[in-house]
């Protein structure tokens, strides 16, 4: 078992999008879990991303906005402690030197791309399911990719049962990649019940290393 703690990268400017995105995240989770049940059940479903609203959409029993704007929504939303806690530390370790790089304003859209591509993806391997899908999973996946590309060699300080390794970005990246497609190949056909939605983790994953990769390219050209 090992846990990334913090990134030994560091950065340039003061990563004011991602505090402010961290900050976001939990206010609107501190505005969920003071809600009465009943009503925090309504404001979920209102603002997370239901894959057969698409179809609804199409079949013109909902409107454009009540099927597509929770996939921004929905970024915002988490289920309990430990999801919240969980995002909000991938997105601290790895959203800073990312928005060193795009930029401030050019980080917030590259988050906001990944995260609604990456519930686009979701919808697509789900389309007849009335789930709610929630988090902001998709869009950290998105900077995870991201740091990928720009940032493979620096180190990881990484819980390791007790001890404290740096590890390469490289290797834990990877491996996390790699266990969400695992997932995500074995639950194909399979009837969704809920849980993790593995095919945002990797449409998101996906999404941000392939902006990084054509941003860099772009830098390199422009070098010349």
């Amino acid at each position: 078992m090992f846990i990334p703690l913090k990134d030994l990268n560091p950065h340039r400017r003061f990563p004011i999008i991602n505090v402010l995105l961290i900050c976001a995240n939990i206010a609107v989770f501190l505005y969920e879990i003071s809600l009465p049940p009943h009503l925090s059940k309504a404001f979920l479903m209102a603002n997370a991303t239901i894959p057969a609203r698409f179809l609804s959409f199409l079949d013109g029993n909902i409107s454009f906005a009540g099927a597509f704007v929770p996939l921004v929504t929905s970024l915002f939303l988490h289920s309990g402690f430990a999801h919240i806690a969980g995002n909000m530390l991938f997105l601290w370790i790895f959203g800073d030197n990312v928005e060193d790089y795009f930029g401030h304003l050019q980080y917030l859209f590259f988050y906001l791309i990944c995260g609604s591509g990456s519930g686009v993806l979701h919808v697509l391997f789900n389309l007849h399911s009335w789930l709610p899908a929630l988090g902001a999973s998709g869009a950290i996946s998105g900077v995870m990719g991201a740091y990928l590309i720009l940032y493979p060699n620096s180190r990881i300080l990484t819980l390791v049962f007790i001890f404290l390794v740096p590890i390469p970005a490289f290797f834990i990246l990877v491996y996390w990649f790699f266990l969400q497609f695992i997932a995500g190949v074995t639950t194909l056909g399979a009837v969704t019940q809920g849980g993790v939605a593995w095919w945002a983790h990797i449409g998101g994953f996906l999404i941000g290393m392939g902006i990084t990769w054509i941003a860099k390219s772009r830098a390199k050209v422009q070098l010349y």
